[in-house]
């Protein structure tokens, strides 16, 4: 669903790897996780192409190596692509390094989901991201 975009691609890494519905952990094997270039603030971006409430966002994380770098990511969800969606509404900050991530979102509506990690020297990795809620009409989808 929706169209992908991140702020850099670490070789074969790219952002669709993170809705390809691949929830393998290693990114050294099976291709299955988006990596960015250490830069200041990375992130991660989809478009869900309409206004949707988000309920949860469920991150898949790294667990081969390097599963603390997500800590401290945020994830915004709103309307504007100012600061390639960045500066829209935060949902939640992740707290943790588990395999499986869960962002409450309360229904915040929105058409873009971005992940990003601000900072300096820093590397998004992410090995699947699941963003569930409710379309304008009530309905549930994935």
């Amino acid at each position: 669903m929706g169209e992908v975009m991140q702020s850099s691609d670490m070789e074969e890494r790219v952002a669709v790897r993170a809705i390809d519905k691949n929830k393998n952990t290693n990114a050294l094997e099976g291709a299955s996780c988006t990596e960015t270039i250490s830069s200041d603030s990375p992130w991660w971006r989809l478009d869900l192409k309409a206004i949707y409430a988000v309920s949860v966002v469920r991150i898949t994380n790294r667990m081969d190596c390097c599963s603390e770098r997500l800590k401290g990511a945020e994830v915004r969800i709103g309307n504007s692509l100012e600061n390639n969606g960045n500066s829209n509404n935060l949902c939640g900050i992740v707290s943790t390094s588990e395999q499986t991530i869960y962002v409450a979102c309360q229904g915040m509506g929105g058409q873009y989901v971005n992940i990003i990690i601000p900072g300096s020297n820093k590397i998004l990795a992410l090995c699947e991201v699941e963003v569930h809620g409710q379309d304008g009409f009530g309905g549930m989808w994935t």
